[in-house]
């Protein structure tokens, strides 16, 4: 007699704000689908939905909290986590239906709020999970998290009440599950937390055996270690500590990706100290110089904030001409927006809507142009590009080189590459540019 298994609750996810989040996101569906739960692509198919919430800025919470109305329109059984766990009096104010309310990386208590609002039957025995958990992210890339939390206190920033100082994962089990998802497919690791260049601090930087040697909790030993595992390794969120010159040359050597992500957020001195940021634009400037001689092909990714209060037109001057002379390879934008919570909103002197906006167009003018002379400068040139979709209708592929994380930097589209598959890393000629993407063939 066949044995018919009852059919498991289904889980339902939203996950809103930045990757850590999504990580975060994967490690909740990972340890529900191992405990015998279901997903459900829809709302009308879960038996409780999760929304994982964003609270960096104003602007995100009203997403998360949109989300959270929708899921409880569409569905009624809902779960908050994430950063906005921290207002839960306020949401349960909006949302008196809401089942449980926890806050960033609490993953046993939104597991446990799963377990009793939609318990698994007791014969339920089939959970298969794979070995690297399960993704929202393509197969071919990963967003690998190193630590939580963050111990500076940046005057714009509540992300240290959100989520805590700094708590940096050990180095084997960061290592375990690098190895796990290259195993898996994964042919892009990408390396997030608060603050990178922080990793191991608050541990002392201790070593844990790894593979009969010793690594240290440090991110020049753990960068050295990733690259070995035959990824390419992507670093986000670096803060310029002098440690970073040490993994420059691992870039050289083709360890590690040669791309930087270092939110420099400003460049003049009083804006600087007044967002409490370190405030030595010149010596910056120099190790730049430094890094682009021993790895010329390193690109440098970076945010900037404009408007920020007592902001003169000196102090966004001095910003334009820093960017003239750094020439980053990809730059991202902010007007000042006040967050609750944040010490930046005491601050006087705050600039006027309309000039953010001018100062904000000017310096996306300024970076266009940047972007298309360096862009335009790869034309002639072949580069490892990793492809991320394939239209073989048309033929056409588009993939990132190693200056590209996906979903925030420029894009290389292909001709002639409707054989090729995502994760394919391949070497492209590239033939045309524009401001932010290259255009290009399969080299033969």
């Amino acid at each position: 007699m066949a044995t018919i298994l009852p059919s498991p609750p289904k889980i339902g996810m939203v996950s809103l704000g930045c990757p850590k989040n999504l990580v975060d996101s994967e490690r909740i569906l990972t340890k529900l689908r191992s405990d015998g739960y279901a997903l459900s692509a829809d709302y009308a198919g879960a038996d409780v939905v999760l929304v994982n919430t964003c609270g960096f800025l104003d602007s995100a919470k009203e997403e998360s909290l949109d989300a959270i109305g929708e899921a409880i329109a569409e569905n009624g059984r809902v779960i908050v986590t994430g950063c906005m766990g921290k207002e839960a009096e306020m949401i349960r104010a909006k949302f008196p239906d809401v089942l449980a309310v926890t806050g960033a990386h609490q993953y046993e208590e939104v597991v446990g709020a799963v377990h009793d609002a939609a318990p698994i039957p007791a014969n339920a025995f089939l959970n298969l999970v794979p070995e690297s958990g399960l993704k929202l992210t393509p197969r071919h890339y990963s967003y690998l998290k190193i630590s939580e939390g963050c111990n500076h206190r940046c005057s714009f920033c509540i992300i240290p009440s959100l989520r805590g100082d700094l708590v940096s994962r050990r180095p084997d089990a960061i290592l375990r599950e690098a190895e796990k998802l290259v195993a898996a497919g994964t042919r892009e690791l990408l390396v997030i937390s608060q603050d990178t260049s922080a990793y191991g601090v608050d541990i002392r930087h201790a070593p844990r055996a790894w593979q009969g040697r010793e690594v240290r909790a440090h991110m020049t030993d753990l960068a050295r270690e990733l690259g070995s595992l035959g990824a390419w390794v992507r670093l986000h969120y670096v803060y310029p500590y002098p440690h970073v010159d040490q993994v420059i040359p691992l870039m050289a050597q083709g360890l590690v990706t040669p791309y930087l992500d270092i939110p420099f957020q400003h460049a003049s001195r009083p804006v600087l100290r007044a967002m409490k940021r370190p405030a030595n634009e010149a010596r910056v400037l120099e190790r730049i110089r430094s890094w682009r001689e021993i790895c010329p092909d390193i690109a440098i990714r970076s945010t900037f904030v404009v408007g920020f209060p007592g902001e003169t037109e000196d102090d966004f001057a001095c910003l334009m001409g820093w960017l003239e002379e750094a020439q980053l390879d990809r730059v991202g934008a902010f007007r000042f927006e006040p967050v609750a919570g944040a010490a930046a909103n005491a601050l006087p002197d705050p600039v006027p809507e309309a000039v953010k906006e001018e100062r904000y167009a000017r310096l996306m003018a300024l970076t266009a142009r940047i972007s298309a002379d360096k862009l335009a400068r790869k034309i002639g040139r072949t580069l490892p590009v990793i492809i991320d979709l394939v239209d073989t209708g048309s033929g056409g592929a588009t993939g990132r080189s190693q200056a590209d994380a996906p979903e925030i930097d420029g894009e290389v589209h292909l001709r002639d590459a409707g054989h090729l598959a995502p994760g394919d890393i391949v070497q492209v000629t590239i033939e045309d540019a524009d401001e932010h993407d290259l255009f290009g063939a399969p080299a033969v």
